[in-house]
């Protein structure tokens, strides 16, 4: 699929999301559908979808150690080794596993190549790195602080979390406080598409589904900054909702606004679609044989448990079998 197709696909995709949630509230006047039997399904597709890809990768075979290496592995007394970049033991995989997770170590290593003229170079791949560990603590940022909405009384984790998140204090023309994670939200995923966007060689391999997701986040982004900075939503209306929702006992409040619906939908279709897309990696990096075995296949035989008994046909018996027709053929033979 050519690179226009993918971007514009997408692009249309997420604006006929947006369409679908402006004309059934506002013209069809189903509320309750956008507001209590979207969510609902999309959470239990979320849910049973997730269970789902990880059992399915869990009950893959891994009948052999097939960890990155990158560091100098155990050897020699005197040869010092890397004990986080090629661990030997259950314990350096596992503080390599918490770097990966928490700091994305691997991509803080990753180098980009280009081809400049005839000299193929390498450089510094950082800003991904940056945009990424922006883009990820984020969003995890502003899942902590939306708990206010489903929680009664707030929990003070997550006051903490909102005091710490609007540190400057900047209020924009008599706006609520600006919240620094909505802003490097919204300025990483846009770095990210214009990556994909800008640099030929990632576009050339960009599919739908890697523009898709961005598109959906940076339009969440946008509707959620517009119901905080711009446009005057009733939450105390949104509160009622979640509260009911999370409580098993939905009800549509009056006067939410169309905006909040959107917005809705689409944090619901980004659920819905979550397990089914490269997204689920959240998940997936837990199980990576790439990441999680200790490297050493030096030290320790590994014996695939899957194997199962295989008839061995040597090559005595082979001999012992052929010998007279391999004599006539002129092959040379151990016994005569």
């Amino acid at each position: 699929m050519s690179f226009g197709l993918s971007l514009w696909l997408s692009f249309f995709a997420v604006a006929v999301l947006v369409l679908v949630a402006l004309f059934g509230v506002e013209a069809a006047h189903l509320n309750y559908l956008f507001g209590v039997i979207i969510p609902y399904a999309a959470f239990a597709i979320f849910i049973v979808g997730i269970i789902y890809r990880f059992l399915k990768w869990a009950a893959r075979p891994v009948p052999f150690r097939i960890p990155t290496t990158a560091g100098q592995g155990k050897s020699l007394p005197w040869i010092k080794q890397n004990k986080i970049d090629n661990p030997s033991t259950a314990l350096g995989a596992f503080v390599r596993m918490i770097f990966e997770v928490l700091l994305f170590r691997s991509l803080f290593r990753n180098t980009r190549t280009e081809l400049r003229g005839p000299i193929l170079s390498y450089a510094s791949a950082k800003w991904l790195w940056i945009a990424a560990l922006a883009f990820h603590y984020s969003f995890l940022i502003i899942l902590i602080r939306h708990l206010r909405l489903f929680i009664e009384p707030v929990p003070f984790l997550v006051k903490t979390v909102e005091k710490l998140d609007s540190f400057f204090q900047i209020h924009l023309l008599g706006a609520p406080l600006l919240y620094i994670t909505n802003v490097a939200l919204l300025a990483a995923v846009t770095y990210l598409l214009l990556r994909r966007v800008v640099i030929p060689t990632l576009r050339y391999i960009s599919l739908p589904a890697d523009y898709f997701p961005l598109f959906l986040i940076l339009s969440i982004g946008i509707t959620g900054a517009l119901m905080r900075y711009f446009y005057k939503v009733n939450v105390v209306g949104i509160k009622e909702l979640a509260m009911g929702l999370i409580n098993f006992s939905p009800k549509i409040p009056e006067g939410i606004g169309v905006l909040f619906y959107i917005h809705l939908f689409l944090v619901s279709t980004l659920f819905a679609y979550f397990p089914f897309s490269k997204l689920t990696h959240m998940v997936g990096v837990f199980l990576s044989p790439t990441r999680n075995l200790a490297n050493n296949n030096r030290a320790v035989r590994h014996v695939n448990p899957w194997n199962y008994p295989v008839k061995v046909h040597t090559y005595e018996e082979y001999e012992d079998e052929f010998r007279e027709f391999m004599k006539d053929a002129g092959i040379p033979v151990e016994k005569e």
